[in-house]
């Protein structure tokens, strides 16, 4: 995943980080590495054709992550705060959901679809595997997930779409999101390979 830089410097180093600026800076490049991943959809050449639809695969990518933060704040961060960062987190992607939709298809509400689907992944993330250990979706979340953003390209090559997107995408997404954990402080240190 070529993330170019991630955004965690202050513009002043000496004054106290909010949790709704880390959660902020974590939404932007979220949302950044949602983009790329669109972007390496489109290399791979998949049938991706209308802007409404790369913005779908972005979400798809966001509900994922939305689902990893949950997963690893779940151990270390007590139920108060790990919900005002998640609900924060969400609530920040779903306005970056709602302007980029909206620069492509009009006025409407753009958050409510987001949300709405969020919780719905969110249910069936659930009752998926989660590498606590390496801070990854195991096999049968990236199946999901994979799934997930197949349903949002058309008809052509989607069975090697949702092998490349569950066997290289995802360890791409997850390795660049979990940079980003560890520079922000969300969290400590990944296990390697």
């Amino acid at each position: 995943m070529r993330i170019v830089r991630v955004k965690t410097q202050w513009s002043n180093e000496g004054r106290d980080v909010s949790a709704e600026d880390v959660v902020g800076v974590l939404a932007f490049n979220a949302w950044r590495i949602g983009m790329q991943s669109m972007l390496e959809i489109e290399e791979e050449r998949f049938d991706v054709d209308r802007q409404i639809q790369r913005v779908m695969i972005i979400s798809e990518v966001m509900h994922l992550l939305v689902h990893s933060l949950d997963r690893i704040l779940y151990k270390t961060v007590d139920d108060d705060d790990r919900e005002f960062l998640i609900t924060t987190f969400a609530r920040k992607l779903s306005d970056h959901v709602h302007e980029n939709a909206r620069g492509f298809e009009g006025p409407g509400d753009y958050r409510t679809p987001f949300l709405n689907t969020l919780n719905i992944r969110l249910a069936g993330y659930s009752d998926t595997k989660w590498d606590d250990e390496r801070h990854v979706p195991a096999f049968s979340m990236a199946r999901e997930f994979a799934a997930n953003v197949v349903s949002q390209l058309g008809d052509k090559d989607r069975e090697w779409a949702l092998d490349y997107i569950q066997q290289v995408l995802t360890p791409e997404i997850m390795e660049a999101f979990n940079k980003i954990l560890i520079k922000t402080g969300l969290l400590d240190k990944v296990v390697e390979d």
